[in-house]
């Protein structure tokens, strides 16, 4: 029976039940083990892990961050241990926590992509593969498999052959029209899509008079994007019959809501996180605040309730 003082927050998603909708988004929380010190990670739906990739990757040099004006450019280049290492060395830590545990992946090459979700087949603690389709400071992989629809939903095939597990397909804001290409990865198998990456971006040292980063271009994340990133949630909600998961400068419950009532099933927390580590508790419980001061049952009322209102 669920506790009348705390209501049911819990959510089924690609037949995974997750304790409530707030997950931490792929690149703001290592791989969950570093958030420990400020949050009890059991309080949240889910972790999403930084990117793994088959072998691990060094990374872009710096540096790898700019602040701006209402948000912040980043060019980390997907570093990290590769899937082996974190199979043995983090996963065993890191399921001892209650959520849930989504692997993002992501490769150079399609092969590379079969490769590390061949390597999570069977390993029951990962819950969900997030297809990372758009990062957009790597050379190869990642984006330029994300930009067009046949392309990206090719890979989504291929992937979806290569694992066990449910397949979230990140989507990159950087296209013209986010309905054709969240369509195409619906109708290669993906369970559930995942929008926004970071908006392309660039910023100039006056002094030096260069570009900060040696990419030139860096990702942009942060308030800056959340408008952006709602109206891109609220259109592919729109279109397709498969979970969506809202990304884009988030850092409370409201922002949280604005994404559910434009059609999300679910929210990650990014930047916010880097300037309030314990923030994705905060949602949970303002969220839950919200839902009982207002005598909503569930959340499913009023998830989607814009494109009901204005269909």
């Amino acid at each position: 029976m669920t506790n009348p003082a705390r209501p049911d927050m819990s959510v089924e998603l690609f037949g995974v039940r997750f304790k409530n909708r707030v997950m931490g988004a792929s690149g703001t929380v290592g791989y969950g083990l570093e958030l420990l010190d400020s949050l009890d990670i059991s309080r949240i739906g889910a972790v999403v892990t930084k990117g793994i990739s088959a072998l691990p990757k060094r990374g872009n040099p710096p540096p790898r961050i700019c602040e701006t004006p209402a948000g912040v450019l980043n060019s980390i280049g997907l570093e990290n241990i590769g899937a082996e290492r974190f199979i043995i060395d983090v996963l065993p830590e890191l399921s001892r926590h209650d959520t849930n545990i989504i692997a993002n992946i992501f490769g150079e090459t399609m092969s590379d992509y079969q490769r590390v979700a061949s390597m999570f087949r069977g390993v029951k603690e990962v819950c969900a593969l997030e297809v990372n389709l758009s990062c957009p400071n790597v050379k190869k992989g990642s984006i330029a498999f994300g930009r067009d629809p046949d392309t990206a939903a090719r890979l989504i095939k291929k992937v979806k052959k290569s694992t066990d597990k449910p397949i979230i397909a990140k989507l990159t804001p950087n296209i013209t029209d986010i309905v054709p290409l969240a369509r195409s990865v619906q109708r290669a198998g993906a369970d559930g899509v995942s929008l926004i990456n970071t908006l392309i971006g660039m910023a100039v040292d006056v002094e030096k008079r260069r570009a900060v980063f040696k990419n030139i271009t860096a990702g942009l994340s942060g308030p800056a994007v959340r408008p952006v990133a709602l109206r891109m949630v609220w259109e592919a909600a729109s279109n397709l019959s498969i979970p969506v998961i809202g990304i884009g400068g988030i850092g409370s419950a409201r922002d949280a809501l604005e994404f559910i009532m434009a059609g999300a099933s679910a929210i990650q927390v990014g930047t916010a996180n880097f300037t309030h580590p314990g923030i994705m508790g905060d949602i949970v419980e303002d969220m839950e605040t919200y839902i009982k001061d207002r005598n909503i049952n569930t959340l499913d009322t009023i998830q989607g309730i814009i494109t009901r209102k204005h269909s």
